[in-house]
């Protein structure tokens, strides 16, 4: 008899997050869906319910308390997660060092680094305590390089995936697999959100290439999660046809 697994995953409400909770609903898996818009949250629950049991959380995973509230607040049938991706992040700004936003730092850092240890550190336990579980970590090319005016941002992905191969070798012998994927060029609203809502500056980080999408990484994200108990895909870099690093890219007209 197969057991239905249940997934937790944060920064739902658009982008590869929203891409991969319609994945698992179509491959059965229930969802605890969490992120700070309220509005599209309700909007999944609506349709994705008709799938699969869904739960959503409106809450900010910089902050731990509200983290702490939101998840110790899950009803019984959604309390053993199965699955934990964290996918909550965000770049903003693309400043030199020398002008660099002091409370674009701090939202880089309480996000990407803090929010995901929040996170993981609410979820861990129970998979700990049952002996098995699968946590997804969504990093970058920028956690593996380092390209001008990324300075903060490529250092909470560098963290990310630090934190990552660090929670491997804690949780490998507990049963827990411990996954990184690391995109490249992805066209979600992360561009929107780095220029600060220039949508005309965001258009132009993917002209004359066909970039990822959110599609695209919610299918590696499932590939992952949906291996043999005894296959843990580690790390995986992925790259869209056009692109051979962080600063390389081949752009056609």
């Amino acid at each position: 008899m197969t057991t239905t697994k249940t997934a937790l995953i944060t920064g739902a409400t658009s982008g590869i997050g929203e891409a991969t909770a319609r994945l698992f609903a179509k491959q059965g898996i229930n969802l605890v869906l969490c992120g700070r818009r309220e509005h599209r949250l309700a909007t999944l629950k609506t349709e994705l319910g008709r799938e699969v049991a869904t739960h959503t959380l409106a809450f900010d995973v910089s902050k731990k308390e509200e983290v702490k509230q939101a998840l110790d607040s899950l009803p019984a049938e959604f309390q053993n997660i199965d699955i934990l991706v964290n996918n909550a992040g965000n770049a903003h700004g693309l400043d030199s060092i020398q002008q660099g936003n002091l409370d674009d730092w701090d939202m880089m850092i309480d996000i990407n680094v803090k929010g995901l240890l929040y996170v993981s550190r609410q979820i861990i336990p129970q998979m700990v305590a049952r002996g098995k579980g699968h946590l997804v970590n969504i990093g970058s090319v920028a956690g593996k390089e380092v390209y001008p005016n990324g300075n903060v941002y490529c250092a909470s992905k560098f963290a990310v995936d630090a934190l990552s191969q660090a929670m491997r070798m804690d949780l490998y012998k507990a049963g827990i697999k411990v996954t990184a994927i690391n995109p490249g060029m992805v066209e979600t609203e992360f561009s929107v959100v780095r220029f600060k809502g220039d949508e005309q500056r965001a258009k132009q980080v993917y002209q004359g290439l066909q970039p990822l999408t959110a599609a695209d990484i919610a299918d590696c994200i499932w590939f992952a999660v949906s291996r043999p108990a005894h296959v843990n895909i580690a790390d995986m870099l992925v790259f869209p046809s056009a692109q051979a690093a962080a600063t390389q890219v081949n752009r056609v007209g």
